[in-house]
């Protein structure tokens, strides 16, 4: 099987990207595709397809970009996509795991587990990941090699970092919804399509990244405007909001409020 991978960057992740790539780079016959997401120009990355989706007045155009990313990729004539952010280094096994999952779950949208690497654990092409292995644990890690489907209610736990797909089922879902800008939301309407398509999850034991460090804010107060306006948007049109979690943070500090079935700013931020 043809693989391709298609791995969202910008000047902020310079140097995850680079690390990432340093591990792609040995594999023969891999399409690697990278997607620019600043407003400026994009960065050379030797080896691979640069492209450049700047970002709308809102925000970085993510769903954009992975659509972008992955019209590349197929036009190129790859049969299997493996969409993994720039902070995700890919464990020695990811693409095999991945590409035998493929082969044995056509129909199925593929999801490996993740290890988040602590502040200062850097990453080198010398580094043993698999020593460094602690798979988040809100999600499933099946044993290496196995291949779990996931139930109709796990489809929300799906994760846009790291997962595959065949061309046929990505076509099969359509790609992302370009109408959600900036941060949130169009991860989980992603899984939602694909469910609506006759996509299953499914949770691909030993295809394992390994997320590097970098400072975030829980909740992510600079994108609760683009919170509120894309979780709106998957309102509309699946009946629930998503991101239930950061929404309850942000009202608990009294910054939004219920507004009939969603949700609005009070005009209060938290103190810094």
């Amino acid at each position: 099987m043809r693989l391709a991978t298609v791995t969202l960057a910008s000047e902020a992740r310079r140097d995850h990207l680079a690390r990432q790539q340093e591990r792609l780079v040995p594999v023969r016959g891999l399409e690697r595709v990278v997607v620019w997401l600043d407003a400026a120009p994009p960065a050379e990355v030797p080896g691979t397809a640069v492209l450049h989706v700047p970002p709308a007045a809102e925000g970085m155009r993510l769903a954009a970009a992975r659509n972008a990313g992955t019209a590349a990729a197929l036009a190129a004539g790859a049969e299997g996509i493996v969409l993994l952010d720039a902070d995700c280094v890919p464990g020695p096994a990811l693409l095999d795991r991945y590409a035998s999952a493929l082969r044995a779950h056509p129909g199925a949208l593929l999801a490996g587990p993740v290890t988040y690497l602590r502040e200062g654990d850097l990453v080198s092409t010398g580094t043993d990941l698999a020593a460094r292995t602690a798979p988040h644990p809100a999600r499933p890690s099946p044993p290496d090699g196995e291949v779990v489907v996931a139930r109709p209610d796990e489809q929300v736990l799906f994760w846009s970092l790291s997962f595959a797909t065949t061309a046929e089922t990505w076509r099969r879902i359509g790609g992302f919804d370009e109408g959600y800008v900036g941060y949130g939301g169009e991860d989980t309407d992603f899984a939602m399509r694909a469910q609506a398509a006759g996509v299953p999850l499914a949770w691909v034991g030993g295809a394992h990244a390994y997320h590097q460090h970098h400072p975030v804010s829980s909740p992510p107060w600079q994108h609760l405007d683009d919170i509120l306006r894309n979780g709106a948007r998957f309102a509309e049109r699946w009946g629930w909001w998503p991101m239930g979690g950061w929404l309850d943070a942000f009202a608990a500090a009294g910054a939004i409020e219920r507004d009939g079935d969603g949700w609005r700013r009070t005009g209060r931020m938290p103190e810094a």
